[in-house]
């Protein structure tokens, strides 16, 4: 076949968590990191934006400084994008199932506080692109149920933690004993 990541069956499957302080953490214990582009680009932007606002529209130095400013957004957009296919195409190739977390992306990007950082790490391009290489690659993206107490349930002896607040990122089973990190 000629796919863009042709890849054999591995016999293996993962369990991803989509984060902001970490791009994608598998069950497996591995972390991709965010790096977090429009962030990095930030300080460049906002200068190159704010010349343009000084220049006189429609002259000569405005469509250059134009230029300028609308370059920084194609190398974010682009360095976002090579992240995307880096990772989604990893993660294809490594894995025969992918499981993760049916997320109500739009409804957390109404939350101010985390709206910036969500579209920054791009996460529904992510699950799209992971969605069209599984199917070209007969591997499995199964998505579960965003009401599944799966940060809260003790990967040992399933035992649910009822009183675990989003704060706590790392707690230990009172039925088993075992450390467990919420995004593993």
């Amino acid at each position: 076949s000629s796919d863009v990541c042709s890849s054999d069956l591995t016999g293996k499957s993962v369990g991803i968590d989509l984060g902001i302080k970490d791009f994608v953490i598998t069950s497996d214990g591995y972390k991709y990191k965010n790096n977090r582009y429009t962030k990095t680009y930030a300080k460049k932007l906002k200068e190159n934006q704010k010349k343009l606002s000084r220049k006189i529209k429609g002259s000569n130095n405005y469509n250059k400084q134009k230029l300028k400013v609308a370059t920084i957004h194609k190398k974010i957009t682009n360095s976002r994008m090579d992240n995307l296919h880096k990772v989604s195409t990893e993660l294809v190739k490594k894995y025969d199932t992918i499981f993760l977390e049916d997320l109500n992306i739009k409804g957390m990007i109404k939350n101010h506080k985390l709206a910036k950082h969500i579209s920054d790490a791009s996460w529904f391009k992510f699950i799209s692109m992971l969605e069209y290489k599984a199917n070209w690659n007969d591997k499995q993206i199964i998505k579960i149920d965003r009401f599944f107490p799966s940060s809260k349930q003790c990967s040992s002896c399933g035992w649910i933690n009822q009183h675990l607040k989003l704060v706590n990122r790392e707690w230990v089973c009172p039925s088993c004993k075992t450390n467990l990190d919420r995004d593993l």
